[in-house]
């Protein structure tokens, strides 16, 4: 379920380029976004106009760490493990393994799915591919993404994932996290007229990931058997008022959260 991973890589191979700050880019691919949220690709090209500076240093210091070794080694691939439903199924009702589970499945997603939509942008841009350590921390940060959809309580909705990525800065600070959250935040308040908390439940996903220690340095296999509020307790991670309070004032004036614009295409909101 695991897979193996080779022990003899580097931790960070020096060819790799470094990545610089293009924030006109940036703004160019959230401007497609914008046009199709879905569009992971997208996602990816902000990511990589906008990258955390100081990533090779955070991954390098837990990477030479006798955790970071253990966990790399105890850990190789987390879609193999996330996406193993009838394994993680067999933990106790009410673990964090069932939540995920349900999620996923209820949503129509998978683990793998999120990589190959990666590597087929990494193919697509003619990015050159590096075998080292630092690979694995990347992979990490990727993978990680829809458990803190469980763990936080967001869903997949425009807000709930601009929320999840203001938390994700929090975490790994990549100004592509503040950028796309703020920015989807500052879209929803315009086409809702300003009707719900909505920045400040952006902020207020921002505080909840700084008060959580970095999930992708975490044993996810620990994890996942516990009971979803015990990880929370652990993990430091408090109920989100506001996201909560957005969708009920939503609700309320006959708007769907998961459809702001509804089928019709305009904002149906109450006077």
């Amino acid at each position: 379920m695991t897979g193996t991973i080779r022990a003899d890589l580097p931790i960070y191979d020096e060819r790799r380029p470094e990545m610089k700050l293009r924030p006109l880019k940036a703004w160019h691919h959230f401007q497609n976004l914008l046009k199709d949220k879905e569009n992971t690709e997208e996602v990816f090209h902000i990511f990589q106009s906008l990258p955390w500076r100081n990533l090779r240093s955070s991954a390098e210091h837990f990477l030479r760490s006798e955790r970071g070794q253990a966990l790399r080694m105890k850990e190789p691939s987390l879609p193999a493990i996330l996406d193993d439903h009838a394994t993680l199924r067999l933990t106790p009702k009410g673990s964090l393994a069932h939540a995920y589970c349900d999620f996923m499945e209820r949503e129509g997603l998978s683990a793998q799915g999120l990589v190959d939509e990666f590597d087929r942008f990494t193919l697509s841009s003619g990015f050159e591919q590096f075998e080292d350590q630092f690979k694995w921390y990347l992979n990490r940060m990727r993978d990680v993404h829809d458990m803190l959809h469980v763990l936080t309580g967001y869903g997949r909705d425009a807000l709930g994932e601009a929320c999840v990525l203001a938390f994700t800065y929090s975490q790994q600070p990549s100004p592509a996290h503040l950028f796309i959250g703020y920015m989807a935040g500052l879209n929803i308040n315009k086409q809702t007229k300003r009707s719900a908390p909505v920045l400040r439940a952006v902020r207020e996903g921002q505080k909840l990931g700084k008060a959580c220690p970095r999930l992708c340095e975490q044993a996810i296999t620990e994890l996942l058997p516990m009971q979803l509020e015990d990880v929370r307790r652990r993990l430091n991670i408090t109920p989100a008022v506001h996201y909560q309070q957005a969708h009920a004032i939503w609700r309320e004036r006959g708007v769907d959260p998961y459809d702001l614009l509804g089928k019709s295409g305009a904002v149906k909101l109450a006077a």
